[in-house]
């Protein structure tokens, strides 16, 4: 990444020029040459969607007043009833985050050994498999969904093979009937980290339904979120019973196995039900940004915004753009700290993947998974949710418009003052 301190300092004799808020049409006009952001306020990739304040506040006060704070109170079994309801499923184990959920759902099933992973995944989806002492078995992902590829899998598999864990990556799902027939031809336990796919189906049938469980994130920065938090869910019912002992120290009356902690407190729960009860609201401000993204990027060479199928169910969270450089002529690392500098924080996801980093990385075997190796250096995720709109969209887009029509001249004047 530039040092964008040092890049602006070079340039502050020539002085700071004033814009106002503004499109930006010059590339002296932008912030990482010195000037004023076009934003005043940083514009997160996914800031947290709030639902209505005072239905909320009017759950914290009776959760206060009932004194039940935590330990399966009446907030948190309304929404796990809610989301078993909105999803069709059997059973849902609302718990303290998704991590710790993978981890109980994958100690439920007994996987061991090795577990086919994609390591184009959030760091956690491989961290739940190594901290049971489970190796996670890193395999390459499909170009175009960004998901596990099952066709790279067979290819990996040992006897210590025990279990695949797939992840619905944006959203979007996996190959799901290719990974179950794989999985039962080979005898293997079939999860999912859902942490993206809240709200999302497969040929018509809720994310949430498909292998022995899946697991989802309620943390602050997804669509639907409860503070802190997760859930589980299955159409096990003897899969259910034991994650539900497990997530409370193995604790029914008395104790009747081995478990831990990962139950979820009342106030999540509260904010859990008060999201619910505004989450079209929430996706429809999602798909309204999402169109309008799609409409102004048209035509930036270089770039690509990746599609979302109209025939499902999307909660169309992630604005996901693959950025070719041979086009772009600047690289996706500094578009990212231009847009950084116009408080525009813009994620590199996932970078570096999971096989790059420790501990991982140190191992003697080698890895090489040429397709998701390549799309951690394209990927480019923009603000979204109900925190920005058409105004703010369209001048995210003017900008990224401006540096791309003039990236080699923005790359060889960067060039020339970190030299400097």
């Amino acid at each position: 990444m530039v040092n964008q301190s040092k890049v602006q300092g070079r340039i502050s004799g020539q002085g700071m020029t004033k814009i106002k808020m503004g499109l930006k049409t010059q590339i002296e006009e932008l912030a990482i040459f010195g000037s004023h952001p076009a934003f005043n306020e940083k514009l997160h990739v996914n800031a947290p969607n709030i639902g209505n304040r005072s239905r909320f506040l009017e759950k914290i006060n009776d959760i206060l007043d009932r004194k039940w704070l935590t330990n399966n109170g009446p907030y948190v079994q309304e929404l796990e009833g809610a989301i078993a309801r909105r999803l069709k499923v059997g059973h849902c184990i609302a718990v303290c985050n998704a991590t710790i959920g993978l981890e109980i759902a994958i100690r439920a099933l007994g996987l061991r050994g090795e577990v086919i992973v994609p390591a184009f995944t959030f760091i956690a989806t491989a961290h739940a498999l190594e901290w049971l002492g489970i190796k996670p078995v890193f395999c390459d992902v499909d170009p175009v969904s960004h998901n596990l590829n099952p066709d790279k899998i067979e290819e990996l598999l040992t006897p210590r093979t025990t279990g695949i864990l797939g992840v619905h990556l944006w959203g979007r799902a996996c190959a799901v009937d290719e990974l179950t027939d794989l999985a039962r031809r080979r005898n293997l336990k079939l999860l999912f980290d859902a942490a993206h796919a809240f709200d999302c189906s497969y040929r018509g049938r809720m994310i949430g339904n498909f292998g022995s469980a899946e697991v989802f994130s309620f943390h602050a920065t997804k669509y639907f979120n409860t503070l802190e938090g997760g859930a589980v869910v299955t159409n096990d019912t003897q899969l259910a019973e034991k994650i539900r002992l497990m997530k409370n120290f193995g604790f029914s009356g008395n104790v009747l196995s081995l478990g831990t902690n990962a139950k979820m407190n009342e106030i999540s729960a509260a904010m859990g039900l008060t999201g619910l009860e505004m989450i079209d609201e929430f996706k429809a401000a999602n798909q309204r940004n999402y169109k309008l993204y799609k409409k102004e990027l048209q035509g930036i060479p270089g770039v690509c915004l990746i599609d979302y199928d109209a025939t499902q169910q999307c909660n169309y969270q992630y604005i996901v753009l693959e950025l070719d450089d041979r086009l772009t002529r600047v690289s996706r690392d500094r578009i990212m700290d231009i847009l950084w500098a116009e408080n525009v924080m813009a994620r590199r996801y996932f970078y570096p993947p999971c096989h790059q980093v420790e501990p991982y990385c140190s191992r003697s075997e080698v890895v090489h998974l040429p397709v998701l190796e390549r799309l951690s250096t394209r990927v480019l995720v923009l603000p979204n949710g109900t925190a920005i709109g058409q105004a703010e969209i369209e001048k995210i887009c003017q900008l990224l418009r401006l540096v791309i029509n003039n990236g080699q001249e923005i790359t060889r004047k960067i060039n020339e003052l970190v030299k400097k």
